[in-house]
């Protein structure tokens, strides 16, 4: 049973006070260089109180504007944010989308920032005698480090790696090579997951979401050094979700259970972000996908921009049966609260379509792209800014196991056979029309992806001949392509995406990956491997001379 103690404790001390994070570009100045905690006994509440800054950066790490949702999602397969004829959008995204990646998009700037601001505040945090005497406050501060040391390490790969507070005037950091912060962040969480505490409450780093940080750590280790030959990384990986597994975890009896306003009660969270109406908003998907005439629908007047698109390559993979489908996307002519057909400003019906142009040449029209309702969109001023976020939950880490499991052929006496069953559990919330459709079988899981890979844009302007650009590149190359589609489709606008993509490769390439190797809507397949990290930002290199950029960059 969840509850909302940590969420409690999070708004009292925003409430109390507004928290100032120093960023981590300013590592020569030390405005907290004295410590006087042996002067003073810590009570409970004040203890919290030092939790404020930490908690602060995870909801900006992820739902700050540039936040991971857009890293990991607007540079993959399945939605983007094109130039809108008429409305605006374009720059930044569209290089993201293309992979034109530079050390001056506002994305790499933004997240390097917020993650090194969390980082700094754990190890003020860590400075604090009276927190660090506290076995169970202080392992979850070092589990809260480790997620954002594993967040730079998989966007950057080499980082620098500090862990102390006070440094010397004139100190700058130097970069760690990536084995040496990998087996940090490895040692940290297998040191602290069980001192860690075993109650589950939305902003808590509880012992189960510490071990689904160290899960993902392993999952990703061959990707992230591009050598698969080892496979005990994934035994490594099973092992330590069977412990979450184990856990006080069910799946939640509906998809959408999962992503309301308030997720407290949902049986599969297993680490959440709790956004709150009064001082904690922030998930503002509905305001990035919904036309502004779309408001009506739900009677919300918040800002609405109609900027982010599905891809229609993405769509055609589902199976028509498959409820998410429809809980999470919206499509064709849209009524407001009465039933009445939506008419925008300029008197036209408000008809969202499968079919888009263009990122940018021409771009998308006011109405292309299907838009996602996923989060709970709530009525009056809100959408869906207050929704709390599933950072870590159950169906995650079957559909882990089951990778695994399939990588290695079997583990520890279970089988491929206990991949397609997990992925089954999954799936069966999904077909109540046709339950039969919920079953997966080990050689759909492994056969190739049902995305038909391959640009294609239509540069043509809307009302004047089609100019269709179009190569066929299909996915039947794609390894493991079922279960790629599978998370997909569990996962999707969930800061999964980019990862994924990277973890699977093409069949008969040497190591090449679905990230890179493969084209959609008006990104075009390359044949290397750079873009698996992204460029260390410019502001970071400027302000210390002891950092190199990332290869390629």
């Amino acid at each position: 049973m969840k509850n909302n103690s940590l969420k409690n404790i999070i708004l009292g001390v925003v409430a109390l006070c507004s928290v100032s994070i120093v960023s981590c570009t300013d590592l020569d100045e030390h405005p907290y260089s004295v410590l006087t905690t042996e002067q003073h006994e810590f009570t409970e509440a004040e203890l919290n109180a030092t939790f404020g800054p930490i908690y602060n950066s995870i909801l900006d790490v992820y739902w700050g504007w540039f936040g991971m949702v857009d890293i990991m999602d607007e540079s993959s397969d399945v939605w983007g944010v094109p130039y809108r004829i008429g409305i605006g959008w374009g720059d930044l995204y569209v290089s993201m989308h293309k992979h034109q990646l530079n050390s001056e998009i506002g994305f790499f700037e933004t997240t390097w920032n917020r993650n090194y601001s969390g980082v700094q505040a754990c190890n003020r945090a860590l400075a604090n005698e009276a927190l660090l005497s506290n076995k169970e406050k202080s392992a979850e501060v070092r589990a809260y480090r480790a997620l954002y040391y594993y967040n730079l390490f998989n966007f950057y790969r080499n980082i620098p790696l500090d862990t102390t507070f006070v440094h010397p005037d004139g100190w700058q950091p130097k970069q760690a090579s990536p084995q040496e912060t990998f087996n940090f962040i490895e040692s940290e969480l297998l040191e602290v997951a069980d001192d860690c505490t075993e109650d589950v409450a939305l902003g808590s780093m509880n012992k189960y979401a510490a071990y689904m940080i160290l899960a993902k750590m392993y999952l990703n280790h061959n990707a992230w050094f591009q050598d698969d030959s080892d496979k005990s990384w994934y035994g490594k990986c099973i092992d330590v979700l069977n412990k979450v597994i184990a856990g006080p975890f069910e799946l939640a009896p509906r998809y959408l259970d999962n992503f309301r306003e308030d997720i407290s009660s949902s049986p599969e969270i297993i680490f959440g972000i709790p956004l709150e109406i009064k001082y904690l908003g922030g998930n503002y998907m509905a305001n990035m996908w919904m036309h502004v005439a779309g408001r009506a629908t739900w009677n919300f007047n918040g800002w609405a921009t109609g900027g982010a698109t599905v891809f229609p390559q993405f769509i055609d993979t589902y199976d028509p049966d498959d409820q998410r489908y429809s809980d999470c996307w919206i499509f064709g002519q849209q009524y407001d609260s009465n039933g009445k057909a939506i008419i925008d400003d300029e008197g036209d019906p408000l008809v969202y379509t499968k079919e888009i142009h263009s990122i940018d040449n021409p771009g998308c029209y006011k109405f292309e792209g299907g838009r996602l309702v996923k989060y709970e969109i709530k009525s009056g001023d809100y959408g869906s800014n207050y929704d709390d976020v599933p950072y870590f939950r159950l169906a995650d880490a079957y559909l882990m196991k089951a990778e695994c499991l399939l990588r290695m052929g079997g583990y520890n006496g279970e089988t491929e056979q206990t991949a397609a069953d997990l992925v089954t559990k999954v799936r069966e919330r999904n077909f109540s029309s046709n339950p039969a459709k919920a079953v997966v079988t080990v050689a759909q899981l492994k056969a190739g992806s049902k995305y038909n890979y391959g640009h294609r844009e239509n540069q043509g302007a809307m009302g004047e001949a089609d100019q269709w650009i179009i190569t066929e590149e299909g996915g039947d190359d794609v390894e493991l392509g079922g279960l790629l589609d599978e998370l997909a489709w569990e996962f999707v606008a969930e800061a999964h995406r980019r990862d994924d993509l990277i973890r699977f490769t093409l069949k008969g390439t040497n190591n090449l990956n679905v990230y890179n190797g493969k084209s959609w809507f008006c990104k075009d397949a390359v044949s290397d491997r750079k873009g698996d990290i992204f460029p260390i930002p410019k502001v970071a290199l400027d302000g210390n001379p002891n950092l190199v950029q990332n290869p390629g960059y």
